[in-house]
Formats: C-alpha cells, sequence, structure tokens
C-alpha cells in the first residue's frame, strides 16, 4: 500500500516528537481501517451483484412461465381448429353423398320420364295417346286438334290384344 506524503510527514514528526510508539499505533490502525473498509465495500459490492442476479432469475422465470402460457394457449387453439377442420370435413362429406344420391335419383326419374313419354298424351282422358311435349320449365304444350277419329287408331287396351 502507497502512504501518502502528509502521512509520512506526520509520522517522522511524531517519531521525532517522542511519540514514536504512538505513530506507529496510528499507522497500524489506519491501515488495518482502510483493509477493513475495503473488504466492506467488496462485501457490498458483492450482494449488489447478487441482488443483480437473482432479479435477473426472476425475470428469466416469469418470461419463462409467461412462453409457457403463450404455447399452451396456441396448442389449445390448433387443438380447437382441427376438430373444427374435422368437422368441416365430415359435413362435406354428407353433403357430396346426399348430392350424389340426388343426381341418381334425378338420373332414375329423367329415365322414368323418357320411358312414359309415348303413353303421355296432351288431351284429358283421351285413348289414341296423342304426343304431348313438356318444355325445360314444365310447360305443356299441348297438340294441334287431331282431325282423326278413334276408329282410325286403335286404343291401347289389354281387352283388345
Amino acid at each position: 500500500m502507497i502512504m501518502e506524503v502528509d502521512t509520512i510527514i506526520s509520522i517522522i514528526g511524531l517519531l521525532a516528537g517522542g511519540g514514536g510508539i504512538g505513530g506507529l499505533l496510528t499507522y497500524r490502525y489506519q491501515k488495518r481501517k482502510e483493509k477493513a473498509e475495503a473488504e466492506q465495500s467488496e462485501a457490498s459490492a458483492a450482494k449488489e451483484v447478487q441482488d443483480v442476479y437473482q432479479q435477473l432469475i426472476n425475470d428469466v422465470k416469469a418470461d419463462r412461465e409467461e412462453q409457457k402460457a403463450y404455447i399452451q394457449e396456441l396448442k389449445e387453439d390448433r387443438r380447437h381448429l382441427r376438430e373444427e377442420r374435422d368437422e368441416l370435413r365430415d359435413r362435406q362429406d354428407k353433403l357430396e353423398e346426399t348430392v350424389r344420391g340426388l343426381q341418381f335419383e334425378v338420373a332414375r326419374n329423367s329415365r322414368m320420364v323418357a320411358f312414359m313419354r309415348p303413353f303421355l298424351c296432351g288431351r284429358d282422358g283421351c285413348a289414341i295417346r296423342v304426343p304431348v311435349t313438356i318444355s325445360e320449365n314444365g310447360e305443356i304444350k299441348q297438340p294441334l286438334p287431331d282431325t282423326r277419329t278413334q276408329k282410325d287408331i286403335e286404343p291401347l287396351n289389354m281387352k283388345d290384344l
């Protein structure tokens, strides 16, 4: 440790003035006092560093807990989205199945109408089966008046066969 000039002068003055032992003791006392102050400041600095690290650890823990909560929330959202997707797929499959069934029914009805077309007559109670035309929107176009008589055309009875 470096001694200051005034300390050296005061020690020399004390030794010269008769208090040589007192000066020596004063020097040793100052040296111990400075050493104790240095140790105390080191301890307080170490405590401050420890407090900073403890605060840092607490901040990291809080941040990690927040991230865990956020990840859990994201997992829940993803699970809900998957459930909704599966539900929508099931509904879509059911709708496609219904559409296929309806298409089959329409095709079957179209075949039945095409098969029955020769048996349709445009006049009520007519036995001679005058062909009738049905438009796309379902309107029946009446046939032209028939000049033939019922004698000219054979009726479609099972008795006559």
